[in-house]
């Protein structure tokens, strides 16, 4: 069971659901398993909460 974490900003349950389709079907077809098999975890990070280098992100 393949397991795609990705760690982005704040989504709409839209854009979520696309995401996760869009992931989901291309590893499917790349790895050649079926695309049940596909875990996808979404962890939503502010920009407040991620420090790259001395500075905050949403200080860049």
């Amino acid at each position: 069971m393949p397991v795609i974490t990705v760690d982005g900003p704040k989504m709409s349950k839209e854009q979520k659901a696309k995401l996760v389709k869009s992931y989901a079907e291309t590893a499917s077809e790349i790895m050649g398993l079926p695309v049940q098999a596909m875990v996808i975890i979404i962890r939503e990070v502010e920009g407040e909460n991620v420090g790259v280098g001395n500075m905050l992100l949403c200080d860049r």
